[in-house]
C-alpha cells in the first residue's frame, strides 16, 4: 500500500467533487511536530479553485476525506493548512504490506549507471582522518545509488606522481639507509610518510640558512639542495629515467600495501583504480589537441593555458613551461578515460573536500570546452573539513590524525566500555574482538557521516562512542534489543503471520509513530541521493531507533493478552530491526545480534 499515492488520490478526489476541478499539484509535507497529524496539505494554492479562504477550504476537504476516503480518522486546521491524522487501521495496512514486502527497502534495477570517485590519495603519505571523512561519504554514496536501482562504479584516482612524490624519494634517498617496512617494522605508507616529514624538516633548515646567507626567501627555496633533488628526480622520473622509476615503484608498492590494510578496515572498496602515473598522458595529449584548435593557448615561456574569463574565472595553467603536467592536465585525462571505459555511466560523483571546488568549476569547464557533452554530467560532492580540538592538521608537518590509529583507538574504547558494562561475559574472545570492531568503527562512520557533507565539522571521540544519544553505538543497541526480544518470541513460539496483520484495528500512539518512520524510509533514501547525503539516512537511523525506544518503554510487549497484538508487535519489532540493518548497512556499518 502506497499511502503517499492514496492520500494524494483522495484530496485529488475530494477537490473535484467539492469544486469540480482537478488539482494537479497538491503540496502535501509532513505534519509539524507540535501538530497532530503525519500529513499536511498547504491549502493556499487551492483557493483559486474553492474560491473560499485556506481556513475553510481546509475543513471542506478535511471533512470529506473523513467521510469518504477510508484514510483519515480526524483532522485539524491550522492557518491554511490542513493536518490530517490517518487512521490506525490505514497504518496497520500499511504495516502489513511493509511486512508482506521482504525487498523492502531497496528499488528494482533500473538500467542506470554511475561512477563514485572516493578516497583518491597522495602515495607519500598514510590516510588520515580526513581521508576517512572522504571515504564513508564515498562509499555511502555509493551504496545509496545502489539501492534506488543503479549500477555503481566506485573508483579512485591514485596520486602516485608529482612534486610532491618526489620529496619523500628525495629525502628517503638522502637519509633513509636502505629502511624498509621489514626492517622498520612500520606499514609502508607510515614510512613513505616519515620520509614526507622529513624532507620538510631538512627543507625548512635549508631554506633558512641560505636566508642568513642573504638569499630572499622565494630563491631560497628554490635553491635548496633537497629541494633541487626532489625537481630533479621529478624531470627525471617523467624522462623514464630507470633508477628513479624503479625508486618510485618500490616505494609506491609499500604505501600501496599499507593502503589495502586500511581500506579493508574502513569496509570500503573499489571496482577499479586509475593511476595519475597512466592518465597524465592522455591528459597532455588532449590539451596538445586543445592548443591546436586554439581553445588553449601558449604563453612565451612555453607554458600552455586556458582562458577562463568569460567563464567568469580566471587563466588557469594546464601544461607548465618545462613541458610538465599540473593536478588539472590528469584529471582531464582520467575523465575521459573513465568514459571510454564505462561508456554507459549517466555521470561521474567526484567526492573531494570543498578547498578543491574551483578546480572542478575549471575542470568541468576544459571538458566541455574539449567538446565533451558529458561533462554536464559530472558533480563534485564537495564536502567541509574536519576539525579537531588541536587545530588544523598538517601533512608534512607530521600533525594529522593517522587513521589507523584513530581507528584502533575507537575500537580499543568500545571493548573498553562494553567491558564495564558487563555486557560480555557470555563472549568468546572472538565475539568480543568483533563487537569492539564494529561499534567502535559505528562510532567513527556515524559521526561522519550524520553531518550534511557540505558543512565542516568538529569530531568528538568520546561524544561518539556513547551508547546514549545521536550516536552509532546508540542504533546498534537499539538494534541488539530488538533482537533480544525476537529471540525471547521464538522461545515462548510466538511467532508474526500475516493474517494477524490484517486483523489489527488500535493502535498504540507509540506503533504509529514507528510505521510512520518505517514507511519513509523510501522517501529517505531518495531524498539521501537527491541531496548526496547519507547525514539524510544517518538521521532517520536515529529517529527510527529513538521512536522504537520510545515504543518500547510505553508499550510492554510481553504483557499482552491479545495474541493478534502481540504477533503484531513481533512482526513490527521484526520490521523495525530490518529497517535499521538496512540504514546503517548503507553507511557501511554492521549491527550486532547482542550487544
Amino acid at each position: 500500500m502506497n499511502l503517499d499515492l492514496e492520500l494524494r488520490q483522495s484530496i485529488q478526489k475530494a477537490v473535484s467533487v467539492l469544486y469540480n476541478q482537478a488539482a494537479e499539484q497538491l503540496q502535501l509535507q509532513p505534519t509539524n511536530a507540535e501538530f497532530e497529524g503525519s500529513h499536511t496539505l498547504v491549502c493556499f494554492p487551492l483557493t483559486r479553485i474553492s474560491k473560499l479562504k485556506p481556513e475553510e477550504t481546509g475543513a471542506a476537504i478535511g471533512n470529506y476525506l473523513v467521510a469518504h476516503s477510508g484514510i483519515i480518522a480526524r483532522f485539524n486546521v491550522v492557518k491554511g493548512f490542513l493536518n490530517l491524522v490517518v487512521s490506525d487501521k490505514t497504518w496497520a495496512n500499511v504495516f502489513a504490506a511493509i511486512y508482506a514486502n521482504k525487498s523492502y527497502g531497496s528499488l528494482p534495477a533500473t538500467g542506470k549507471e554511475i561512477m563514485v570517485e572516493y578516497s583518491s590519495p597522495n602515495t607519500n603519505k598514510p590516510l588520515h582522518l580526513g581521508h576517512l571523512r572522504n571515504n564513508f561519504l564515498g562509499y555511502s554514496v555509493a551504496e545509496m545509488y545502489k539501492a534506488i536501482g543503479y549500477t555503481v562504479h566506485k573508483v579512485q584516482i591514485i596520486n602516485d606522481r608529482g612534486i610532491h612524490i618526489c620529496k619523500s624519494m628525495a629525502a628517503w634517498k638522502l637519509y633513509g639507509n636502505g629502511e624498509t617496512p621489514q626492517s622498520s617494522g612500520l606499514k609502508g605508507d607510515k614510512l613513505v610518510g616519515k620520509y614526507y616529514v622529513e624532507f620538510d624538516k631538512n627543507f625548512k633548515t635549508q631554506v633558512k640558512e641560505l636566508q642568513e646567507n642573504g638569499v630572499t626567501e622565494a630563491d631560497a627555496e628554490k635553491q635548496a639542495p633537497i629541494m633541487k633533488l626532489a625537481v630533479d628526480m621529478l624531470q627525471k622520473w617523467e624522462a623514464k629515467d630507470a633508477e628513479t622509476v624503479q625508486l618510485w615503484k618500490t616505494m609506491n608498492g609499500w604505501v600501496y600495501n599499507g593502503f589495502d590494510v586500511t581500506y579493508k578496515r574502513m569496509g570500503v572498496d573499489f571496482e577499479k583504480l586509475y593511476y595519475e602515473s597512466d592518465t597524465y598522458l592522455l591528459g597532455k595529449e588532449e590539451v596538445l589537441k586543445g592548443l591546436e584548435k586554439g581553445i588553449f593557448f601558449k604563453k612565451d615561456d612555453g607554458s600552455v593555458w586556458v582562458d577562463l574569463t568569460g567563464d567568469g574565472l580566471d587563466q588557469k595553467v594546464l601544461l607548465r613551461s618545462d613541458g610538465t603536467s599540473v593536478y588539472m592536465t590528469q584529471d582531464i585525462g582520467t575523465a575521459i578515460l573513465r568514459f571510454r571505459d564505462f561508456p554507459k555511466i549517466e555521470g561521474q560523483i567526484y567526492t573531494v573536500g570543498n578547498e578543491q571546488e574551483y578546480h572542478f568549476k575549471v575542470l568541468f569547464l576544459i571538458l566541455g570546452k574539449l567538446g565533451y557533452e558529458w561533462a554536464k554530467k559530472c558533480y563534485h560532492l564537495s564536502y567541509g573539513m574536519v576539525d579537531l580540538p588541536t587545530g588544523k592538521m598538517k601533512s608534512r608537518e607530521g600533525t594529522v590524525v593517522d587513521a589507523d590509529d584513530l581507528m584502533q583507538e575507537m575500537v580499543d574504547a568500545a571493548r573498553t566500555q562494553t567491558q564495564e558494562l558487563g555486557k560480555i561475559d557470555e563472549m568468546s574472545r572472538e565475539e568480543v574482538d568483533d563487537l569492539a570492531e564494529m561499534i567502535g568503527l559505528s562510532a567513527l562512520k556515524f559521526f561522519l557521516l550524520k553531518v550534511d557533507p557540505k558543512k565542516r565539522m568538529m569530531f568528538d571521540p568520546n561524544e561518539s562512542i556513547q551508547l546514549q544519544g545521536h550516536t552509532g553505538p546508540f542504533i546498534q543497541y537499539t538494534h541488539a534489543r530488538i533482537k533480544a526480544i525476537l529471540r525471547k518470541a521464538s522461545s515462548m513460539n510466538i511467532a508474526a503471520d500475516e493474517t494477524a496483520l490484517k486483523n489489527v484495528t488500535m493502535l498504540e500512539p507509540a506503533e504509529r509513530e514507528v510505521i510512520f518512520k518505517i514507511n519513509q524510509y523510501i522517501t529517505k533514501l531518495q531524498e539521501a541521493v537527491r541531496e548526496y547525503s547519507p547525514a539524510v539516512i544517518a538521521n532517520y537511523a536515529y529517529e527510527l531507533a529513538k521512536e522504537y525506544n520510545q515504543f518500547y518503554q510505553a508499550v510492554p510487549i510481553f504483557n499482552e493478552s491479545d495474541p493478534v497484538k502481540l504477533k503484531f508487535r513481533i512482526a513490527f519489532s521484526e520490521v523495525t530491526a530490518n529497517t535499521i540493518q538496512k540504514a546503517m548497512a548503507l553507511l557501511g556499518i554492521r549491527v550486532p545480534e547482542r550487544m
